[in-house]
């Protein structure tokens, strides 16, 4: 299991992909899949069969994973937003 650049609890914005710009906390890290769930970000649906708790059934949202690699802590991301308008600036 490699060695990741983020953990759980961390604040990062998903650079790659189909959710690239949205930010969220990482909830969950998948080591051996090299991936992460990130709250509010590639949500998708999941359907629940009948039960006590729900007696009718329900389709209930959830986190997918996103891989690692497309995810980057809000603090770098911002920092280096700031560098390059500085640079363009001067």
């Amino acid at each position: 299991m490699p060695k990741s650049h983020i953990k759980r609890g961390d604040q990062v914005v998903v650079i790659a992909g189909s959710h690239k710009g949205k930010e969220g906390k990482i909830l969950e890290i998948l080591a051996p899949k090299s991936r992460a769930r990130v709250e509010g970000v590639a949500m998708m649906k999941r359907h629940l069969k009948k039960s006590q708790e729900h007696p009718q059934g329900t389709i209930a949202e959830r986190e997918g994973s996103i891989h690692i690699s497309n995810l980057m802590l809000k603090s770098v991301h911002e920092a280096g937003k700031r560098s390059k308008t500085a640079a363009a600036t001067a």
